[in-house]
């Protein structure tokens, strides 16, 4: 199973996305700062994440959530939850 996934940086309110197959050891390598892009973000809170059986079709939705239509959809759809977690951009 693949995973897309969504983290929100407890030092800047920012998001982060991204694709694995193992989601828990991927966790933890972000939090433990061996995640090049993150390592200066931590602690990183995982707020959102899908599953798919094709790593292709993760891949595919990881860039799309990272483009502007699927960043905004994004935005849309956990508005709640980024409220009540002070992200940056609402």
């Amino acid at each position: 199973m693949f995973y897309v996934y969504i983290l929100l940086s407890e030092k800047d309110k920012q998001l982060y996305t991204g694709y694995t197959l193992d989601l828990r050891s991927r966790m933890e390598k972000h939090n433990k700062g061996f995640v090049i892009a993150t390592k200066h973000r931590r602690p990183l809170q995982l707020i959102y994440y899908e599953s798919y059986f094709e790593r292709l079709d993760a891949k595919r939705r990881e860039i799309y959530l990272k483009g502007g239509k699927g960043k905004t959809e994004l935005k849309v759809q956990l508005k709640e939850v980024l409220k009540k977690l002070k992200y940056k951009y609402l």
